[in-house]
Formats: C-alpha cells, sequence, structure tokens
C-alpha cells in the first residue's frame, strides 16, 4: 500500500461528502458518513484504479451494496479525479451523472448499479468469481449494512463466495446499529455477525470503523491470512450513523433527512476544525 496520511484523507473526505449533501439540501446522510473511513483508506493505496481509464479491465472493483451511500463514494472518486469536483454539487439533480444510489451506467469509477439491498453481495461474488475465472491478479471489495443482513440474498452469497473459495473478495460490514425503519436489534436482531460470518466460512476481524489504521492493518490481513487461508475475507466496522454530523447523530430515524441551512453549517464548521487538527 502506499503510505499516506489516511486521517487527513478521511477528513477531507468527509468535509467534501457534507459539502455534497449541502448543495441538495437532504439526504442519506447517515449511512454515508458512516463509511468515510474505510473509503479513504479504499481509495488512498489499496484499491488498483486508473481514473484517466475507469473501465480498465485488470482493475480492482468496489461494490458499495448500501447504495445510498452514493455522496460519500462520488467524492471519493472526484478526489481521485474520476471526473471534477463541480459535478457534486449536481447530485441528484435532473440529467445529473451522480444519482441518489450508485449506478455505473452513469458515474464514471462505479462498478456495480446498487440500492436494492442484498443484491450487491450477488453482483461482488460474481465480480470476484469472474476475476479468478480469467485468471486476473485483481481484487473485489464490497461494502454491506448491518441492517442489510436481513435479506436473506445476503446469507446466500456468502456462502457461495467461501464454497468457491474467494480469496480475492473482502467484504467490509458496517455495523452501525441502524437501518430505514430504526435500530437493527428493534426491526430484526442479527445478533453477533462477527460470529456468523465466521461460520459462514470467512476470515473474520471486527474493527473501530472510524480508525483509518485498523482499517488498513485490517485489510492488509485480509489479503495475507485470507489468501493464506483460501477464504474471504470480512471486515467488521463498527461504526456510528452519521458520524462526524452532529444533526445526524444520535438520531434513531437518519437514513434519509433534511436539514436547516445552520445544522448543515455547524457540520462543516466541525468537519473544517478536524482537517485542520489533522493537518497540522
Amino acid at each position: 500500500m502506499e503510505q499516506q496520511n489516511l486521517p487527513l484523507r478521511a477528513a477531507e473526505l468527509r468535509l467534501e461528502t457534507l459539502r455534497v449533501f449541502e448543495a441538495r439540501g437532504f439526504g442519506h446522510v447517515g449511512g454515508a458518513m458512516s463509511v468515510v473511513e474505510t473509503l479513504a483508506v479504499l481509495y488512498n493505496g489499496v484499491m488498483r484504479v486508473r481514473p484517466g481509464q475507469p473501465d480498465w479491465p485488470e482493475r480492482d472493483r468496489l461494490v458499495c451494496s448500501k447504495g445510498h451511500a452514493g455522496p460519500a463514494i462520488y467524492a471519493a472518486l472526484a478526489a481521485r479525479g474520476f471526473f471534477g469536483r463541480e459535478l457534486l454539487k449536481t447530485l441528484n439533480r435532473p440529467g445529473t451523472t451522480l444519482p441518489s444510489h450508485c449506478d455505473m451506467n452513469k458515474t464514471p469509477g462505479v462498478d456495480m448499479t446498487t440500492g436494492s439491498l442484498g443484491q450487491g453481495v450477488s453482483t461482488a461474488v460474481g465480480l470476484a468469481l469472474g476475476q479468478k475465472m480469467r485468471s486476473q491478479d485483481a481484487k473485489t471489495y464490497l461494502i454491506i449494512g448491518d441492517g442489510e443482513c436481513d435479506e436473506g440474498q445476503v446469507w446466500e452469497g456468502l456462502m457461495l463466495a467461501a464454497h468457491k473459495k474467494l480469496d480475492n473478495l473482502t467484504v467490509f460490514c458496517d455495523k452501525n446499529g441502524q437501518q430505514l425503519d430504526g435500530y437493527v436489534k428493534n426491526v430484526l436482531d442479527t445478533g453477533d455477525l462477527a460470529d456468523k460470518f465466521r461460520a459462514f466460512g470467512f476470515f473474520t476481524q471486527s474493527v473501530d470503523g472510524h480508525d483509518t489504521a485498523a482499517i488498513e492493518t485490517a485489510v492488509q490481513a485480509a489479503q495475507t491470512e485470507g489468501a493464506a487461508s483460501r477464504c474471504p475475507s470480512m471486515i467488521v466496522l463498527n461504526t456510528k450513523k452519521g458520524y462526524g454530523c452532529a444533526f445526524a447523530e444520535d438520531q434513531e430515524f437518519n437514513h434519509h433527512i433534511a436539514f436547516t441551512p445552520e445544522q448543515m453549517s455547524e457540520a462543516l464548521a466541525a468537519a473544517q476544525k478536524r482537517l485542520e487538527e489533522v493537518s497540522a
């Protein structure tokens, strides 16, 4: 992996993601903000991509199955140079190439259309299997949510990944404890997800999902120990939904929310302060 100041990259990405939402006035703030650190790690030293050649056949793939986190994905893609930052202000507007949910047919750098929860697991498994069949030295990364794990399709896909020994597949489970209808434990308690993933045949780790160093270390372990065991890897990210955004944190229903200009100004000021702290 390239040597990167990952806390700085994450702080920049959080600020840019907030600006994406600021331009629209509402959106899927909670689930986008909880995966910022993971995206900072993936797009700064982990994933092999070519911004000038987004369809490069040998590239690593990312499937964000929780497609409503699209605004954070777009901010990360713009930071890597897949398209100009000015496009970020067009989020979910008529004629935009940046829809609310990720769409591979519209956005350079997006590898799979997502949004119907559960289906991203199947498509990511298919991509990883295809890489194996073509003997490519490439990897597939997948982001799912803990609420999404209510879907049976998730577990069918994970079983197939383990059965096919897809050691080129690394999955991140954003365990923020919330979903559209409230807290996961109240909607459909998924229990100890790490134990379940391990039982399904994954090399499984649990980390602080807002600690870039911990995420980076877990990815490195996935690429060595997971590969040595010839099994796919799972990294459970213990996160807070809406992390770093005061008006979204600690709200039960923060899946898709509107906010006032004053609330966003406070969030931007806090993100700017964090950026200055890690830049010092």
